[in-house]
């Protein structure tokens, strides 16, 4: 059960509703929204912070996607661990590239430019001071300055979004393999996921 009491669509502010386009939404894409809903002005901020991050982006939406699974994994959200955008599955994420994000350093299928990102965000997620000149000259190899700002924008959002999530424990919607409390960490890999819009 989730540690904060999830709002039906039917109790969410209009304006709310109608800006996430929630009767379009199975529950699992409402996901968080619906704890949000319970103070629907940082909901509506919540959703324009995440449409502007995605709204001019020039990240590949595999890239996008490599980095969001592998914060996930450090966070342990298990939402975010079980669920695959539509999107970045049409980009070339399958579930042999996920499993590569167990060891990304040693993954053949990953770019280096993926590369790259991912060691940024392992390090964000995990030890941000470590973030130094190097780090960001090794993006810049790959990187302009806009798409720099844009990593590290998606970055905050997917640590910060999915330690909240994670707390929040929202689990009853996922494939079983995903809602197991306890024991060992779960990964991208530990069940079917779920594909989404």
């Amino acid at each position: 059960m989730s540690r904060i009491a999830k709002l039906g669509v039917d109790q969410w502010d209009a304006e709310l509703r109608e800006t996430f386009a929630a009767d379009q939404a199975t529950p699992l894409e409402q996901g968080t929204m619906r704890m949000f809903a319970h103070r629907p002005a940082i909901a509506n901020g919540i959703i324009a912070l995440g449409a502007g991050i995605k709204q001019d982006r020039s990240l590949p939406e595999r890239l996008i996607e490599l980095v969001r699974l592998r914060i996930a994994w450090h966070n342990q959200c298990r939402s975010c661990l079980a669920i695959r955008y539509r999107d970045a599955v049409a980009d070339g994420v399958d579930e042999a590239l996920v499993c590569s994000l167990e060891r990304p350093a040693d993954a053949p299928d990953l770019t280096p430019a993926e590369r790259a990102a991912l060691d940024y965000a392992d390090r964000f997620a995990t030890d941000h001071l470590s973030i130094d000149d190097g780090v960001h000259d090794r993006l810049r190899e790959h990187f302009d300055e806009g798409q720099i700002v844009e990593l590290g924008c998606w970055v905050a959002f997917c640590v910060g979004f999915g330690r909240l999530g994670a707390t929040w424990d929202m689990v009853e919607e996922l494939p079983e393999a995903y809602r197991a409390r306890g024991g060992a960490p779960i990964t991208p890999w530990s069940g079917e996921p779920v594909i989404v819009r």
